[in-house]
């Protein structure tokens, strides 16, 4: 990927207005993105799977700057999944040499634009050089005060659930904690996502309809906007239609509107 000139850098400065139809006063604090069909964009396109990553890199750009101009307090993608090394080892390959060479080019201008990012997993198996550079990434943004953009990476939401899980119970047999105390604040407090709240809004594209082991815990209440639109193609169009999409919901959170209220008080 190639690194951002001074001119792209200079462009990157303007702030892309807020298009008329989203009301500001209704913003999802928290956007989750499941960045789904690069490798069906490709074949579309008669190229290989590795353009469609590439391609879906760009995406990526478009939509955190776009989030980071809107006030979108944060961002948090699925890039890599537990189940994603079942993948021909050729395509892990270079999905792991894209991470880093896209961070290298990369975090430079996220550190200017006040981005914090972060590394969402289990890190442990990803190549050593990969690490480093993530373990940067995070130094070198942490006291940042822009968007929080949040990077799922060799993560499972099944599996993060089990590690919540283990820290707790061992917390308890070593006498640290009372089990009977154990509560949802608790529990969520040995997430990945502690220190943030949760999402507001889903959005899957490529037109699927399902979770695919994301945020299991996190995505209890969060509006869910799928797209047909594969990921390489995600927009600003798109990202305007989800955040119509959200603002179009009641959310009641397992309660009740005013107006039925008032019909059994009736």
């Amino acid at each position: 990927m190639k690194s951002f000139s001074s001119a792209e850098m200079e462009a990157q400065s303007l702030v892309v207005p807020l298009p008329r139809p989203i009301d500001p006063e209704k913003m999802p604090q928290h956007i989750a993105i499941i960045m789904d069909g690069n490798g069906r964009w490709a074949n579309a396109q008669q190229l290989p799977r590795a353009m469609g990553h590439r391609a879906g890199v760009d995406a990526l750009k478009r939509t955190l700057r776009l989030c980071s101009d809107w006030n979108i307090k944060v961002l948090t993608v699925y890039a890599f999944s537990t189940e994603n090394w079942t993948r021909p080892k050729e395509e892990v390959s270079f999905l792991m040499t894209l991470f880093e060479r896209v961070l290298k080019n990369e975090i430079e201008a996220l550190n200017l634009k006040k981005v914090r990012i972060n590394f969402l997993g289990d890190l442990d198996p990803l190549p050593s050089r990969l690490r480093d550079l993530i373990n940067e990434s995070i130094e070198l943004t942490a006291s940042n005060t822009g968007i929080q953009f949040n990077v799922c990476t060799n993560y499972g939401g099944r599996h993060e659930l089990v590690l919540a899980a283990q820290r707790l119970a061992k917390l308890a047999v070593d006498g640290k904690l009372d089990p009977t105390l154990i509560d949802e604040k608790i529990f969520a407090g040995e997430l990945f996502t502690s220190s943030y709240v949760d999402p507001d809004l889903l959005i899957r594209t490529s037109g699927e309809r399902r979770i695919s082991n994301f945020l299991l815990w996190q995505l209890a209440y969060a509006e869910i906007h799928v797209t047909d639109t594969l990921w390489p193609d995600f927009d600003s169009i798109s990202l305007t239609k989800a955040l119509i999409d959200y603002q179009s919901r009641r959310r009641r959170f397992g309660g009740v509107d005013s107006h039925f209220d008032q019909q059994f008080k009736a």
